[in-house]
């Protein structure tokens, strides 16, 4: 029986189109008012905010290659473009992190009157495009890894905005300049934690793990508690793009076996784990002892 390994993804285009021209715009603006005002920590910002464009420019880019057909040399296609997209991002983010980190040692070693209004007005027009760009990918952020990067990056940069918004309202009304580095020492830190388990993800999905989502126990078990399955060998899962998994299996099935076991294996497999792609070889007995050691 014939098993396809179409799929058909979603069209992010729109979004991604939206998310970059908004950003595209709000570094333009907060590029000139950095520029006006003599402000470090607005031109720091937009700088970090070129990355985010960077960033939808690369999950983007990822998706759309992952759709193309597989050739003769990438037969599975370009599917992992997507894991290492979000890897790239994550790093991306770990950069940003330490930029403003940098920034921050400056501003203590170096501090600079800056003016709290423009800071307030400028940051506060981040805090909705960053938001608003967040918003885009929330709903699918949990399905794929590497929107769930662009969500992160998005989110982090909302409150990167409102650190600064916070930092511009304390300097007008106190003059305390020494609150812009402290805020951003804060953002840093909930901007690492936040990014880290994309990274730890990325990596284990890059080097073939099993996706944290599926329990390997589990789907041995689901195969043993097949009445027509005596053992199961050789089996492995893993992740063929941030929203597609593999399986292979070796299954002894002694009484042997016809295309409908095999079509209502896969489509459980589908149900009950949401792997999309099940490659299985029915045999009726061992052909050499030496398969029974090798799991």
């Amino acid at each position: 029986m014939a098993h396809s390994h179409s799929n058909n993804p979603k069209n992010y285009g729109p979004v991604f189109a939206l998310g970059i021209g908004l950003n595209i715009i709000y570094i333009a603006v907060e590029a000139g008012y950095g520029l006006f005002a003599n402000s470090s920590a607005l031109l720091a910002d937009a700088g970090h905010n070129t990355s985010d464009v960077l960033s939808l420019l690369l999950a983007w880019g990822a998706i759309w290659i992952a759709t193309k057909k597989p050739s003769g040399k990438y037969t599975y296609g370009l599917r992992k473009s997507t894991i290492l997209a979000s890897m790239i991002n994550g790093m991306l983010i770990f950069f940003a992190a330490g930029l403003i980190t940098w920034e921050a040692v400056q501003k203590i070693q170096n501090p600079v009157e800056i003016p709290g209004n423009i800071i307030i007005i400028v940051a506060g027009i981040g805090v909705i495009v960053n938001a608003a760009t967040a918003l885009l990918f929330i709903n699918d952020q949990k399905k794929d890894i590497n929107i769930k990067g662009v969500f992160l990056h998005m989110a982090a940069d909302t409150g990167v905005s409102l650190g600064v918004v916070i930092g511009g309202l304390i300097i007008q009304y106190f003059g305390y300049y020494w609150i812009d580095p402290l805020l951003s020492f804060i953002i840093v830190a909930v901007i690492v934690y936040s990014v880290w388990g994309l990274l730890v993800d990325s990596v284990n999905l890059a080097l073939d793990a099993v996706p944290k989502n599926i329990d390997l126990n589990q789907v041995r078990l689901f195969f043993e508690q097949n009445q027509k399955v005596e053992e199961v060998h050789d089996l492995h899962v893993w992740a063929m793009s941030t929203t597609e998994t593999a399986l292979t299996a070796h299954l002894v099935v002694p009484e042997g076996s016809n295309d409908q076991l095999i079509f209502e294996i896969r489509e459980k497999l589908k149900e009950k784990f949401d792997i999309d792609h099940a490659t299985l070889q029915i045999e009726q007995t061992y052909k050499d002892d030496e398969y029974r050691n090798r799991d």
